[in-house]
């Protein structure tokens, strides 16, 4: 299963470069031999500036992941500072002001053409020019902007310079946010008469397994006197099948912009779906005096969904429950950059781990991580804003909001709409205003603007339980008028809530848009009783850098003076956990870590939603003298193991995870102990003396056995294993290799219980480090040296490939392990 699994990912990884932008000819990468300088004293817009000292680099590039000289004056070597100014939100990570300069040359062909360039997300507050001329400034690190160079524009054959001013200054992010160009660039040259951007608009009004109705609408730049001229449209099933036709003469130009609509009947139509998402393709031609004068081609899927109160959310008829997480944008080691590959695996491990939905938090995503809900079957919530007027930093997107919230609304509806994994667009996170009168404005303005321009998904917001932390002296009640105004009620930490809001508004649909991660039973019991209760969304499905320690327990010296029982140490430990955690510098909320592997969290939700009959894990070794502090995204400090050398005979708790009436535990072949679980709870607790061996927790219900889990004390660590997701990539630079990194023993068990070792890496060939990691939230060293200690006996190296065809060697070493090595190919 998992072989044909990842065989199909890199056919659909292959195509996705492809698909990305419709395989249309008149769109390309613009993202190679870019300069780059950090540094906010200099003006470097004039095409006559000297870059020849810059740094080449290429697109996509996040300036603050990297070890760049004079960036870190009091921090270790890597990227990070105790003294940002970004603080505990942003990770302890650096921005500032930078430059990126390109220098490019057209060729003849260009001649009479309009040429755009579109910039896929910068962070942010980005300045635009073109051979000295300014053509804008962009705010919002998060939308996708473009501009038109063609009057600035030097004939062929003659140098054209591009200069970005990036600004990431001051607080201005509740997370890590990245700094630069940290996505894709593209040109587009087009005819005066073209098929405007994003202006395909694909709907499926009619659907059953018979037949569906496909509406195509196309926007085409049209200046006066270019009529008349004909838009032909062809669909083409997944396989590459023609699957219908519509042609339409336009006569009279409605200038500058002419609207058409086309409907085309599909026969038997595949359906997108979670485990077979199908995805069709639209072809849309503008043809003048027997000439293709423009080419757009957009993937979208043929789909129902359905919203209500009492058959809850459903996906073609078939009713789903939403298993969803919250996302941040960042890739863990390689920062906000967003390379294809990395953004498709994110979706790929969240898959595997039985999400079929994600949230992105609180920010539109790029367009690569759409392309792989599409691919992959995964539902998403696009969401617009984390704030609207009211600030939550000082320098944040508030600043901005009046005068940009429709253009970056628009930006996100028009880019996104076309993806059939897109279920519901959240209008804004933890919204201050949404308890008051300005703020029940406000999303009025911004649901209608949302349906003015799709009208086939609903609108949400995501409504915080603690409105008051944001709108002093405001209750739950105060935002019903918001709640009024959406389709569909996001509430954040709010589960209580759900039966009373129901008397009161029976038509209302609620999720989960967040819920604290050891809280994941209580909020999945309410989705399995009540109808109008679709999902939920743990805070977080992968750790993610800055809110640093929001979820990472803290072992704290006793207190004689102060109960010392360990657990939740209420208002002394919401001051521990809101403030700085130097070094800590991820959040650690995940159910995955930051390399991806699985955490306690993740364990216990296989549990929750029925993946897993029984997970057992243990907790760490405390220190005399220390207890352990808690908080309310975390769970106490658990390992999958029985490996704990030294603590021979001392007391070790094990968590035993299961949906189960009873669960019995034996350590080497001998019982040691039973409880049963009270209904509605997941999780007991035995307190064992360490011994080496074998540990078995085994599940019961009506006195049959449901499930066992085994843990097995490990060997010395005697070697590295090196494991590549993928041995053949695309020599493409958006194609990684994601690399495991795990110290073993003799049998090549992980040996879990080595946290201090440095691994160095050796790399020859066609490819370079992208990056290193493990999963450690208080690790602040380099994520690009070609070194860095495992956690938990496990690490992740990236290889990125050089753009040309080869192969690609590497090697680990450690002090006294053998050492491990891979290769790979680059095709």
């Amino acid at each position: 299963m998992k072989k044909s699994y990842r065989s199909l990912l890199a056919l659909t990884f292959t195509l996705s470069a492809l698909v990305l932008h419709g395989q249309n000819a008149r769109t390309v990468l613009f993202d190679a031999d870019w300069r780059f300088k950090k540094d906010g004293l200099i003006k470097a817009e004039s095409p006559a500036y000297d870059d020849s000292g810059w740094r080449k680099l290429d697109i996509p590039h996040d300036w603050s992941i990297e070890d760049l000289p004079g960036q870190i004056p009091d921090s270790v070597v890597g990227p990070f500072s105790k003294g940002a100014i970004s603080g505990r939100d942003g990770g302890f990570l650096v921005g500032g002001t930078a430059w990126y300069r390109k220098h490019f040359t057209l060729d003849k062909a260009s001649a009479n053409k309009k040429i755009y360039i579109q910039f896929d997300g910068v962070y942010m507050n980005a300045d635009v020019w073109i051979n000295g001329h300014h053509l804008g400034n962009h705010p919002n690190g998060y939308t996708s902007f473009q501009y038109e160079l063609t009057p600035y524009l030097l004939p062929a054959g003659k140098a054209n310079v591009i200069a970005v001013q990036v600004k990431n200054e001051g607080v201005n992010s509740r997370w890590y946010s990245g700094s630069g160009i940290y996505r894709h660039v593209w040109l587009t040259t087009v005819d005066p008469l073209h098929i405007d951007l994003w202006g395909t608009y694909v709907t499926t009004p009619s659907v059953t397994s018979q037949a569906a109705t496909v509406l195509v609408a196309t926007t085409v730049q049209s200046p006066t006197g270019n009529a008349p001229f004909t838009v032909f449209t062809r669909l083409y099933t997944p396989s590459g099948q023609l699957a219908g036709t519509a042609s339409q003469l336009v006569t009279t130009s409605q200038g500058p912009a002419t609207s058409i609509t086309q409907t085309i009947s599909v026969t038997n139509p595949l359906l997108w779906s979670l485990d077979k998402p199908q995805l069709y393709r639209a072809s849309v031609q503008i043809v003048q005096n027997g000439k293709v004068i423009d080419q757009t081609t957009t993937p979208f899927g043929i789909r129902t969904i359905h919203f209500d109160a009492q058959t809850g959310f459903t996906l073609n008829g078939q009713s789903i429950k939403l298993k969803g997480g919250c996302i941040h944008h960042d890739n863990g080691p390689l920062g906000a950059a967003a390379i294809d590959r990395a953004e498709e695996r994110k979706i790929e491990i969240l898959k595997q781990q039985g999400y079929n939905a994600v949230r992105m938090s609180h920010n539109p995503p790029s367009p690569q991580l759409l392309d792989a809900c599409d691919r992959l079957g995964m539902l998403v919530i696009d969401e617009a804003f984390d704030m609207w007027v009211r600030p939550k930093n000082p320098q944040d997107y508030h600043l901005y909001f009046k005068q940009w919230w429709q253009r970056d609304l628009e930006s996100m509806l028009l880019r996104d709409r076309n993806h059939p994994s897109i279920i519901m667009w959240s209008i804004g996170n933890e919204i201050a205003e949404s308890a008051d009168s300005s703020g029940y404005a406000l999303s009025k303005q911004l649901s209608d603007a949302v349906r003015r321009l799709d009208t086939t998904r609903p609108v949400t917001m995501a409504v915080p339980m603690f409105i008051g932390y944001f709108n002093k002296g405001k209750k739950w009640e105060d935002t019903a008028p918001s709640f009024a105004n959406l389709d569909v009620g996001g509430y954040n930490y709010a589960d209580s809530k759900y039966e009373s809001d129901h008397e009161k508004f029976p038509d209302r649909v609620m999720y989960a848009s967040e819920y604290f991660p050891p809280k994941g039973i209580e909020n999945w019991l309410k989705v399995e009783k009540l109808p109008y209760v679709i999902g939920t969304f743990s805070w977080t499905a992968m750790d993610y850098l800055g809110e640093a320690g929001l979820g990472a327990p803290r072992l704290v010296k006793k207190d004689p003076k102060k109960s010392t029982s360990g657990g939740f140490l209420g208002g002394s430990s919401t001051d521990l956990f809101m403030k700085p955690a130097w070094p800590i510098a991820n959040a650690y909320t995940g159910e995955l870590d930051l390399i991806g592997h699985k955490k306690v969290n993740s364990y216990y939700l296989d549990v929750v939603w029925k993946r897993s009959a029984v997970e057992m894990l243990v907790h760490t070794p405390i220190p005399e003298d220390y207890i352990e502090a808690n908080f309310y995204y975390n769970f106490p400090d658990q390992l999958k193991s029985w490996s704990f050398p030294g603590h021979e005979g001392k007391t070790m708790p094990v968590f035993v995870y299961s949906r189960a009436q009873k669960v019995t535990l034996e350590l080497n072949g001998k019982p040691i102990g039973e409880k049963a679980l009270p209904p509605n709870t997941v999780t007991t607790q035995f307190d064992i003396p360490y011994q080496p061996g074998i540990l078995v927790a085994r599940s019961y219900t009506d006195g049959k056995e449901t499930g066992a889990d085994t843990l097995q004390t490990v060997g010395k660590p005697v070697s590295i294993r090196l494991r590549a997701d993928r041995n053949t990539l695309n020599a493409s630079r958006t194609d990684l290799a994601y690399i495991d990194v795990d110290v073993v023993d003799a049998d090549g068990h992980v040996v879990p219980y080595v946290d201090d070792l440095l691994i160095q890496y050796q790399i020859s060939g066609k490819g370079t480090v992208a990056g290193v990691g493990n999963g450690n939230p208080a690790d602040v060293s380099s994520f690009q040296r070609p070194e860095k200690k495992v956690f938990h006996g496990r690490g992740l190296v990236i290889v990125r490939p050089e753009g040309e065809p080869g192969a690609v060697t590497i090697t680990a070493t450690a002090k006294n392990l053998k050492a491990g090595s891979i290769k790979l190919t680059m095709k």
